[in-house]
């Protein structure tokens, strides 16, 4: 997540704690899907990408290009076509060569696949802290090698089961950190092309479970009825609202913004970072062992439901509120 300059205050954290979080309306009839998840492949994943061998994912350097790499081969397995020519979207507002890395998932639909839904999350992180002795390199697990290792596993979902009939983008931003360059790059090259956007899910930050009666929280609540819609697909008490992240919005701090300011789209972040349940945002500390992989797995699990739907309504059931 681009840095939040509050959370280095230490009072701002003893002060998040909220006991009066509003919970959407959920209905009783799930989407089912048939699809398990599997633990070993989400550790795997993320275990990786978080590694020391990746030197912090800092934008522009070779630890980066590595990430870059591994992604690349991953939506090359799974059938995940590249967006442009290559899967790499070169940055325009950027001194270094940097990439996004953009693959599609084609809808079935001959008329639903003209429009799209871009699952996303951002690839980079703030790389290694020279100034430190000991251990430097921030490895970014939570922020955001979580959100990515989801938005991979929901790729490799929707290329197995070829359920989805609208179309999906594929997005792994770099440049974020660096105040979200990769989605602001990427947003006007889309704008260009007339791209038919129906949707955006951004992932940041899930790899802690909250305690709350929710699984996760979305920026930018009121602006969309997402919350609800999702809570509907699922059939369970999936997306809540906290408090913190409407005082801080949240919803202009992450790629999401990029999209939503130019096509004034639902476009929004969903999280399970809450202030209260993680102590290492932007520290060397959020590394691969600090992770709840069986969170994590289960997250992805309660959201294939919500996804599927939002790729194959028949109408454009989630929309703007204000």
């Amino acid at each position: 997540m681009k840095k939040l300059y509050f959370l280095l205050l230490p009072f701002v954290l003893l002060s998040c704690k909220s006991t009066n979080a509003t919970v959407a309306n959920t209905a009783s009839k799930p989407t089912e899907t048939g699809y398990k998840v599997n633990q070993t492949d989400v550790s795997d994943f993320l275990k990786y990408l978080s590694s020391d061998e990746l030197e912090g994912r800092d934008t522009g350097t070779e630890g980066i290009n590595k990430a870059a790499v591994f992604l690349e081969d991953f939506l090359k397995k799974n059938n995940v076509k590249p967006y442009f020519k290559t899967y790499r979207d070169t940055l325009t507002n950027f001194d270094s060569p940097a990439f996004n890395i953009v693959g599609v998932l084609e809808g079935t639909d001959p008329e639903l696949k003209k429009e799209f839904v871009v699952l996303s999350a951002h690839y980079d992180h703030i790389g290694i802290d020279k100034s430190k002795q000991g251990d430097n390199i921030n490895n970014g697990a939570n922020d955001d090698a979580s959100g990515v290792t989801a938005v991979a596993e929901m790729a490799k979902y929707f290329s197995k089961t070829k359920s989805n009939k609208r179309s999906i983008l594929i997005v792994f931003f770099a440049g974020e950190e660096k105040g979200l360059l990769g989605s602001k790059s990427l947003v006007q090259k889309l704008k260009v092309q007339n791209f038919n956007l129906y949707a955006q899910l951004n992932i940041e930050m899930i790899g802690v479970p909250m305690k709350r009666d929710y699984l996760a929280y979305i920026t930018g609540f009121d602006k969309s009825n997402m919350a609800q819609k999702i809570n509907e697909y699922t059939g369970k008490k999936t997306i809540g609202f906290l408090p913190k992240e409407a005082e801080y919005e949240l919803f202009y701090r992450s790629d999401n913004y990029s999209f939503y300011d130019v096509f004034k789209k639902p476009c929004q972040s969903i999280s399970t970072f809450d202030f209260e349940n993680f102590e290492f945002y932007h520290h060397p500390s959020d590394e691969f062992k600090a992770m709840d992989i069986p969170h994590m797995t289960a997250f992805i699990q309660e959201f294939l439901p919500a996804v599927t739907k939002i790729t194959d309504s028949k109408t454009q059931e989630i929309t703007m509120t204000k």
